[in-house]
């Protein structure tokens, strides 16, 4: 099979494993493993962050961002396709308590008006503006880079305003690469930053939440909270250290061979490219082909391509690093040559 679901689904290099192997450990909770205090502290580095936090998802360091800014009966501002919206099984509101406020983003871009537009004004009968949340890159928009002048738009109304800006960069990585730009360039606009080790990283666990030191200290509380204390965990931040020092630079493959694809996949007359292709994610538009995308996607696995749906007439192919360029050409190859 060549799996094109996600990049979630790499598994850790040779050089992860042994790093992994020969981890020096103690316990975090205590503050105490050497492993993981490196990493949190490369990775703060690399933000531009006063300090950091590993936790075992991005899905919970989004969820411990929201917990620590917010209060219950608060709003959160966000494209109502966000993955904290859309994947995070309604997290926000079930933990923190705090009900969102969704902006249509375009192409993953949240226009500044409609942003300020959305910011609540002191009134006894609204839940208050307690934080803006943005994503790049963004997902459900085909991974779509935000360039750092966009977000500067946004972070200065959320500035004027005295809101904190969280930004889901679970593929922040990603768009620093096909924008050449450093990691700073984004998270500047950003009062506190998630970014993956894991997706096109490649480690087999792990996210790290960033901002200021006490903001992080609070955090810190809140994963506990989640049961996300955990004892000798150097041997999953042994392969995050990997992550960060050899696997930034090489996402380039990834974006390129997504290009490849992308180009091959529309030669198909039934097919139809739906994004940018700004990164590792293809969307591919089938409404021609009559299916819906369930259908579409089980005729995938006959010919040996795992794919995933998004929603009923498109479906989202996910570049990484365990496939290469032969690979690619492979899939395409045996799309063109199925007829649908």
């Amino acid at each position: 099979m060549i799996d094109l679901r996600s990049d979630t689904i790499t598994r850790p290099t040779k050089s992860m494993r042994e790093a992994m192997y020969l981890a020096e450990v103690g316990d975090d909770v205590y503050g105490e493993d050497p492993t993981i205090n490196e990493l949190e502290n490369l990775a703060a580095e690399m933000l531009g962050k006063e300090a950091a936090l590993f936790v075992t998802s991005g899905t919970q360091g989004n969820q411990i961002a929201v917990l620590t800014h917010c209060r219950q009966g608060d709003e959160i501002i966000l494209d109502e396709d966000s993955h904290i919206v859309f994947y995070e099984g309604g997290a926000i509101s079930a933990f923190a308590g705090v009900q969102p406020r969704t902006i249509k983003s375009e192409g993953g871009f949240i226009d500044p008006q409609k942003l300020q537009n959305a910011i609540r004004t002191d009134d006894i009968h609204f839940p208050d503006t307690s934080l803006i949340c943005l994503e790049n890159t963004h997902n459900r928009a085909g991974g779509v880079a935000i360039p750092p002048s966009h977000m500067e738009k946004l972070y200065q109304i959320a500035s004027d305003h005295k809101i904190p800006v969280h930004l889901d960069g679970a593929r922040l990585f990603n768009a620093a690469i096909a924008l050449g730009e450093p990691l700073t360039a984004f998270t500047q606009y950003t009062t506190t930053v998630q970014v993956c080790l894991s997706k096109g990283l490649g480690a087999p666990v792990g996210s790290i939440l960033a901002g200021p030191r006490d903001f992080i200290e609070k955090a810190r509380k809140w994963r506990k909270r989640l049961g996300g204390g955990l004892r000798q965990v150097g041997i999953l931040g042994a392969a995050g250290l990997i992550a960060l020092t050899e696997m930034v630079d090489r996402l380039a493959e990834d974006h390129e061979n997504a290009k490849v694809l992308a180009q091959g996949l529309a030669n198909h007359p039934l097919l139809t490219v739906a994004n940018s292709v700004d990164t590792n994610i293809v969307l591919i538009d089938i409404q021609k082909t009559g299916m819906h995308s369930s259908h579409f996607i089980e005729k995938l696995k006959d010919v040996g391509i795992l794919a995933v749906a998004f929603g009923p007439e498109t479906v989202r192919f996910t570049t990484h690093y365990d496939l290469n360029r032969e690979k690619i050409e492979q899939a395409i190859e045996r799309v063109l040559s199925f007829e649908f």
